[in-house]
This record gives structure tokens, sequence and C-alpha cells, in this order.
């Protein structure tokens, strides 16, 4: 079966207005403070550099690879870093920068994984959440956007490494639909 990709559920123009509305929030609530965004490689680049052009603080980026999919359409539930911070985060107020909280578990581990490290305060932000695949009691309190239960690519989301340089946020359905 071919993937083929569904309608715009959210386009570029969307996505950049809602990341200036974050990047704004997170000003506010660090005022005076300072933050280190984390991107999770690869999907979040895309999102983490459209809310890092609003925060105006003090800040500092670094970025950790986890895996759970491979080249599946779903989590395997075994989270793998594949590259750590380089950044020491003890006494650091972090924020997580991700692509979609869906059914939590990596960003579950990552949370107390960097707990561990004595980080001062962890807020995660994510473009999408799916919050019908929570498997993990866990908010985010930054979200662009919520989806259905769809999986979804585009604007750094992938399906195989394939998708993520579309300049908005789909789908993929199967041929058969």
């Amino acid at each position: 079966m071919a993937d083929v990709i569904g309608s715009v559920l959210y386009s570029k123009e969307e996505i950049e207005k809602r990341a200036e509305e974050i990047g704004k929030q997170i000003t506010e609530d660090y005022k005076g403070e300072k933050v280190i965004l984390v991107g999770i490689l690869r999907g979040a680049v895309m999102w983490m550099s459209d809310v890092m052009k609003n925060v105006d603080l003090d800040m500092t980026i670094d970025f950790m690879a986890v895996s759970s999919y491979g080249s599946s359409k779903k989590s395997s539930g075994i989270v793998k870093i594949n590259k750590d911070l380089d950044t020491n985060i003890e006494d650091q107020n972090v924020i997580i920068v991700e692509d979609i909280v869906d059914s939590g578990i990596t960003l579950n581990y990552l949370v107390g994984y960097l707990e561990s490290r004595g980080a001062k305060s962890i807020k995660i932000c994510s473009l999408l959440n799916k919050q019908c695949n929570r498997k993990v009691d866990l908010n985010a309190t930054y979200i662009g956007f919520e989806v259905d239960d769809l999986f979804i690519i585009g604007y750094g989301l992938d399906f195989d490494q394939r998708y993520r340089n579309l300049p908005y946020i789909s789908y993929l359905e199967d041929e058969e639909d």
C-alpha cells in the first residue's frame, strides 16, 4: 500500500502565528530568568526555530535525540537516547520542545531523566497534542494545536524520515481509504 498525503490540517501561517503567541507567553512566564530550550531531534527542529525567534529572554538551546518509533507507525514504548545534552541543566529552567505529544511515554521518560539531572523547572512546549492516545498522565504547558487520532506528518514530523519538509501539518492516509 502506498502512503497518500491527506488534507492540510494547519498551514505554515497558522503555525508561525501560534509560535509567536507561545514565544511571547514563554517570555512573560520567565521574565527576568534564563531558559534552556531542549529540542527533541529531528521532528521539533522547525517548530523550535519558530518558537525561539519569539522568545525575548536570556536563552540557550541544546538538543536531544530519542527514539521509540523506528520505521513503524506505532511507538515501541521503549525509549532510547541517541544523543544526550551537551549543556549542564542543574538549577536551570528547561523547556522541552517537541513536535507531538502522543502516548506521552517518551516525554514522561525525558521529564524524569532531566529532573534527575537537577533542573530547576521543566516544562513542555509541543507543536501538537494528540490527547486521545495518552498512555501516561502528562500535560504540556505550551501547546500549538490539538490533533485527532491520525498519523501526522509535515513541519518536521515524519514517517520513516519522509515528509518532514512539508511546510504545513497533514496526515497519512492509505490509498484504499
